[in-house]
């Protein structure tokens, strides 16, 4: 497993995290068994939410790791808070303080290396927001901050009022949701392909050493199916299948690549829970995708060039 710089800071992580929002399709020995043979296969970055599972995957994961001070240091983990399913965005300090003592104690730990914002709450007060990070941060309880799904302009506005370096954005990105890149490549023209919709919150990121942490990368859309293997993607899965085999590898490991070639050092956050795909995705680190294949699978995805 590629290790890469996280943020800003000194921290080295692993380029590909593992994501925890499916632990409750697993009984306790099969959940125990996959954590097992993700660490061996290099993931030790573990993302989490206070909501996955309203709770029941943070307790699953510190059973299934059997959470002591030795495996603490081992592994990253990272835990969001925010949302309210159904009933609204929350982020008050005291919604914040409160979402974290939940995780710590589902997750048997005394402190998590990084917490995000799920989501943008709309009614957020950043001076609040602040006043916890420094509660959090003061206390121990959490080392870094970031955000998920956030622009520029909501980054900067809790920025201006936070000393805590925002580390890390964790946004939808992959072949087929990649409209991040898109309207980049067709700046200052027209088609739906050059709408700006998230304010250049790639280039962003990269400019303020933001990390960012692609979620879904096997989805198309905003949860509308998984594009690999789909009659609706054909020329896609021929060009990404023929480079499977030219490089040795299975179609998730070139799907991972496509996002990892990106200059922007960009971690994919993975969620299977087949052991067996994690092994295969980790290959994804063993290979860098040309220029004209990155552009070629871009292309095959349904996106042109002006």
């Amino acid at each position: 497993m590629n290790m890469i710089k996280f943020g800003s800071t000194n921290m080295q992580v692993p380029q590909i995290a593992l994501g925890c929002m499916r632990l409750t399709d697993l009984d306790s020995q099969r959940a125990e068994k996959y954590i097992q043979s993700a660490m061996e296969f290099g993931y030790t970055f573990f993302d989490h939410a206070d909501i996955y599972g309203d709770g029941k995957c943070e307790e699953i994961f510190s059973t299934a790791i059997h959470m002591n001070d030795d495996v603490r240091e081992k592994v990253i983990i990272q835990s969001k808070c925010g949302i309210r399913p159904g009933i609204a965005y929350d982020f008050s300090k005291e919604h914040i303080l409160r979402s974290v003592d939940g995780s710590l104690g589902r997750l048997k730990t005394d402190y998590l290396d990084i917490l995000l914002l799920h989501r943008p709450d709309a009614l957020f007060i950043p001076q609040e927001v602040a006043e916890a990070f420094d509660i959090l941060y003061n206390s121990g309880k959490v080392k870094y901050f970031g955000v998920s799904n956030q622009n520029p302009t909501q980054i900067k506005l809790l920025q201006k009022y936070t000393s805590h370096k925002l580390q890390a954005n964790q946004l939808q990105f992959g072949i087929g949701h990649c409209q991040m890149v898109s309207s980049g490549i067709h700046v200052n023209m027209t088609g739906t392909q050059a709408l700006n919709n998230d304010g250049s919150v790639l280039d962003y990121c990269r400019l303020e050493d933001i990390t960012v942490q692609a979620w879904s990368p096997f989805q198309y859309g905003f949860f509308e199916g998984v594009f690999l293997g789909s009659e609706r993607f054909p020329l896609l899965n021929e060009v990404i299948n023929r480079l499977a085999n030219s490089y040795g590898v299975t179609n998730t490991a070139i799907a991972i690549a496509w996002i990892m070639r990106h200059p922007a050092n960009i971690q994919p956050i993975v969620g299977s829970v087949n052991p067996q795909r994690l092994m295969d995705i980790t290959k994804a680190c063993d290979f860098m995708l040309t220029r004209e294949e990155w552009y070629e699978i871009y292309m095959a995805a349904g996106n042109t060039l002006p």
